[in-house]
């Protein structure tokens, strides 16, 4: 009586299954993003010990990090190619502590592919501005955000640039 029972369940599955429809599943449709925008990761460290970050870069309006208006006008500035935004005059210590960034994305509808290490976080931040800006990190001798209420200090000689149209 097994053997009749194992068939007759075998069976039944194998109905039902001739039941279900033949085409494959459709994955539902992503919003397409509209505007600039790019993909941002980081990722501190080598391949030995890694740390990565991401976010979206969004710039129409500027979001997706705490810098995001100042990333958006310098990437703006620079027709949405990263290698093209001036670097900062900072002195970065020599320092080993490697960074890769990495961005793909749209810009003004043309495609976005950029990726670079760094030796440190110092020379990431005086080459890219506030791109990849995704998490605090203070530098001496870069440019920092001002926190009101709080007094920072500034490195004599070194010229902190701004971006116009970016409120500081």
């Amino acid at each position: 009586m097994t053997t009749k029972t194992t068939l007759a369940v075998g069976g039944a599955l194998i109905a039902a299954a001739a039941l279900l429809p033949m085409t494959p599943a459709q994955a539902a449709p992503r919003p397409a993003v509209a505007g600039n925008w790019l993909y941002l990761t980081v990722t501190n460290g080598d391949d030995r010990s890694r740390d990565i970050s991401g976010t979206l870069l969004l710039c129409d309006p500027p979001r997706g990090h705490s810098q995001a208006a100042e990333a958006c006008a310098e990437l703006d500035a620079a027709d949405g190619d990263i290698g093209r935004i001036p670097p900062d005059d900072s002195l970065c210590p020599m320092l080993y502590s490697p960074v890769s960034v990495s961005a793909r994305g749209e810009w003004d509808g043309r495609p976005v592919e950029y990726s670079h290490t760094f030796s440190n976080a110092c020379e990431l931040q005086a080459r890219t501005g506030a791109v990849f800006a995704l998490a605090d990190r203070s530098v001496p001798g870069v440019r920092h955000r001002t926190v009101p209420g709080v007094r920072h200090r500034t490195v004599p000689g070194v010229r902190h640039r701004t971006v116009p149209g970016v409120r500081h």
